[in-house]
C-alpha cells in the first residue's frame, strides 16, 4: 500500500482545510454542493434531535454540517450564563480524499479513479452499482443512490469540473467564514499549524487537528480539519485505517494454500492413493 502520491500526480494535489473553529453553521456550502452538482435534495426534515437536518454524508449529502451542543464555555470567553454555560461545536464534513483509498481498491469496474489533482471520483455511468465501495470506506462517505433500473454510487468530487476550469470547489466558494478553505495541499497543511497554535494560545487547549498526518492510517487525507474536541464528538473515526490494509497479505496466504492444495493432489494422484471420499466409502 506504500506509495508516494505526490510523485504519481506531481506537484499538483489539492484539498481542503476546514477550520471548524470559525464554522457558523449556516450550511451555505451544503446548499453549494447541491446546486452545482445537482445532488438531490434529501428530506429537509428535522431530526428532532438538534438544528442538524442531514444528519450525515451519503449519496445525497455531500457536504454534511454537525451541530454539536455541549455545557462548556468556548476559550476565554465569559458568557455570564453561570450554569447554561454551552459552546457550539460546528463541522462541515466531507470525502476525506484518502491518499490510500479502499474504494480505489475494491472498485471492479474502475468507476472510482484517481484524479490529476490527487482528488477521488466516482464515474456514475460507469460504475455497476455492485456497492462494494460504500462499506471499504472507513468514513461511511459513501452511498449507493437507488434509482429505477439500479443505483450508483455517488460522493463528493471535489468538483472535478470546475477544477478543470481553473475554479475552486462551490462549498469553499461560498463559505463567507473561510472555515472551508481550498488550494494547495502542502501549503494547506502549513496554515493548519499556524492556525492550530493561534486557536491554542486563544485558551482552546482542546483543539487538534485530524487528517494532516501523511503517517496516519489511511496516508493523510486531502480534506482535513482543525477541530475542538475529540473526533467522536463530531463522529469521525478517531483512528482510521485503509480498510484494505491487509488485502495483500490475505492474498498471499491464499496463494500459499492453494499451492499447497495443488501439491497435495498432485501427489495423491502420482502415487495413487485413494481420496478421502473412498476411504469413507469402504469403511461405510
Amino acid at each position: 500500500m506504500a506509495f508516494d502520491l505526490d510523485e504519481q500526480i506531481g506537484a499538483g494535489r489539492v484539498g481542503f482545510f476546514t477550520d471548524t473553529s470559525i464554522c457558523i453553521g449556516c450550511k451555505a456550502c451544503e446548499v453549494a454542493c447541491k446546486e452545482w452538482n445537482a445532488v438531490p435534495e434529501d428530506g429537509l426534515t428535522f431530526t428532532g434531535m438538534s438544528y442538524d437536518n442531514t444528519v450525515g454524508l451519503g449519496a445525497d449529502t455531500w457536504r454534511h454540517v454537525a451541530f454539536v451542543e455541549q455545557r462548556r464555555p468556548l476559550g476565554h470567553q465569559e458568557p455570564g450564563l453561570g450554569d447554561m454555560d454551552f459552546r457550539w461545536l460546528m463541522a462541515s464534513d466531507v470525502c476525506k480524499h484518502c491518499t490510500h483509498a479502499a474504494c480505489l481498491d475494491v472498485c471492479p469496474t474502475g468507476s472510482l479513479f484517481r484524479t490529476e489533482y490527487g482528488t477521488v471520483v466516482v464515474q456514475e455511468d460507469v460504475c455497476n452499482g455492485c456497492g462494494y465501495c460504500v462499506p471499504a470506506c472507513p468514513f461511511g462517505v459513501i452511498g449507493k443512490r437507488e434509482r429505477e433500473g439500479g443505483g450508483t454510487a455517488a460522493k463528493c468530487t471535489m468538483c472535478y469540473d470546475r477544477l478543470g476550469a481553473g475554479q475552486e470547489p462551490a462549498c469553499a466558494k461560498t463559505c463567507p467564514t473561510d472555515s472551508i478553505q481550498f488550494g494547495d495541499l502542502n501549503e494547506l497543511r502549513e496554515r493548519a499549524e499556524r492556525r492550530l497554535e493561534q486557536v491554542h494560545a486563544s485558551g482552546v487547549t482542546s483543539a487538534r487537528l485530524y487528517g494532516h498526518d501523511e503517517g496516519d492510517g489511511v496516508g493523510g487525507m486531502g480534506a482535513f480539519f482543525l477541530l475542538l474536541d475529540e473526533p467522536e464528538v463530531y463522529g469521525l473515526p478517531p483512528d482510521p485505517v485503509v480498510t484494505t490494509r491487509d488485502l495483500p497479505s490475505m492474498w498471499r496466504h491464499a496463494g500459499v494454500a492453494a499451492l499447497a492444495l495443488l501439491a497435495w493432489t498432485a501427489w495423491t494422484a502420482w502415487t495413487g492413493r485413494p481420496g478421502a471420499a473412498a476411504v469413507g466409502r469402504r469403511r461405510s
